[in-house]
């Protein structure tokens, strides 16, 4: 049965700063070309102040100075070997970019149930602001166990 009682729960508020060699990784890895994304200058010539975060890093800064594993058993409730990830959704808000400090706080949002029980869903939402308080972005997970 799905546990109502989380949502709301924090997950923990984390913070992580942009570091340019990470963006310039990150982008090699998911086969980016444009040197907006792994050279200063193109990026300040494409009128950035540095070199700007490819969409889904936030992702990868999210999961930093957190225990994914504890998040889903001991908060959730749930058996990793029956969980799979259902559902990932970005709002931008404004760019993040290389020396940015990232805060990212993150809460339950809701719990359900489909097919009578058998899938256990869990939503998560996070937080993103800068250094300077402004929003960057939210994102949305859901995990389900069968």
């Amino acid at each position: 049965m799905a546990d109502k009682s989380l949502i709301g729960r924090s997950l923990g508020v984390t913070t992580s700063e942009v570091e340019k060699g990470r963006l310039r990784f990150f982008a090699k890895a998911i086969g980016e070309t444009d040197p907006v994304y792994t050279e200063d200058a193109a990026a300040i010539a494409a009128g950035y102040k540095a070199l700007p975060v490819p969409p889904t890093f936030l992702l990868c800064l999210e999961s930093e100075g957190r225990n994914p594993q504890a998040i889903v058993e001991d908060i959730m409730g749930f058996d990793l070997g029956r969980i799979l990830h259902a559902e990932q959704a970005f709002n931008y808000h404004r760019m993040a970019f290389a020396g940015d400090v990232l805060t990212f706080d993150s809460r339950i949002v809701d719990v359900y149930e489909k097919k009578g029980g058998a899938l256990q869903f869990v939503v998560q939402e996070t937080r993103v602001t800068n250094q300077d308080g402004e929003h960057i972005a939210d994102l949305r997970s859901s995990l389900v166990q069968r």
